[in-house]
């Protein structure tokens, strides 16, 4: 089984063929949007895929318009089991936004604590923050989506029972190879964030998950179909706080 737990299809060239695609390649992917409006626009395309689904998001980087878009949010939020990409980025380019985007986020936690949601969450220079407030609203099923934080934070992570996605950028740093050498067995899942992370300068498509498959493969020195066996069982273990 192919596993994205987060990719853009919204966001590429040729949206409709790239969900095609995915759908005739029988890949299972989260698909995130940037914000609820995003989220309306591609809803009925996914509305009837059984392994393809929409979540609903309201990324950081574009606080501007969270003030605007936050009734949609809550319009939209009975028709998706999947929240993302939602979170928090204190980079610089993020930290102008600091104050509107823990608002946003702390009103979005409030909100799904409770429900039969999973959550993608964007953390860059915010990972702290970001684990302190899932665990303040009770939040079990999350996913930290291209974790690029401390080492010693991926212990507490882990502790609370968190997921963190990786994808074939963080192949490419020494820390990177570092946080996937950290984090527990059970905790991995898989993801592109295509359009955002290239292979041969093209955009990944959903699924190409290959290249993070045959590192963990030697990361953990068990065969190709071992790892694949525990993205699987991992994925179901998420997808199970759903039902």
């Amino acid at each position: 089984m192919i596993i994205d737990t987060h990719c853009h299809i919204d966001l590429y060239p040729n949206p409709r063929k790239v969900l095609q695609d995915s759908v005739k390649a029988n890949i299972t992917v989260l698909a995130m949007t940037n914000l609820p409006s995003h989220f309306e626009m591609g809803y009925s395309h996914f509305q009837s895929l059984r392994k393809i689904r929409l979540a609903l998001g309201m990324h950081p980087l574009m606080a501007d318009s969270h003030k605007k878009e936050f009734d949609l949010f809550l319009k939209n939020i009975d028709k998706t089991s999947f929240i993302g990409e939602v979170g928090l980025d204190f980079s610089k380019e993020g930290i102008p936004t600091k104050y509107i985007q823990l608002d946003t986020f702390s009103k979005i936690l409030k909100v799904v604590s409770g429900q039969k949601k999973i959550i993608s969450v964007h953390s860059r220079k915010a990972e702290k923050e970001v684990l302190e407030l899932l665990i303040k609203n009770n939040i079990q099923s999350a996913i930290f989506h291209w974790y690029s934080g401390g080492i010693n934070l991926i212990d507490s992570i882990s502790e609370a029972g968190l997921f963190f996605s990786i994808n074939p950028a963080m192949l490419r740093s020494t820390s990177g190879r570092k946080i996937i050498s950290k984090i527990p067995r059970h905790l991995v899942l898989t993801e592109t964030d295509g359009p955002f992370v290239n292979e041969k300068n093209s955009p990944l498509n959903p699924g190409e998950t290959s290249s993070v498959i045959n590192h963990l493969v030697q990361e953990w020195n068990i065969p190709n179909y071992e790892v694949e066996n525990i993205i699987s069982f991992n994925f179901s273990r998420l997808i199970s706080h759903l039902k």
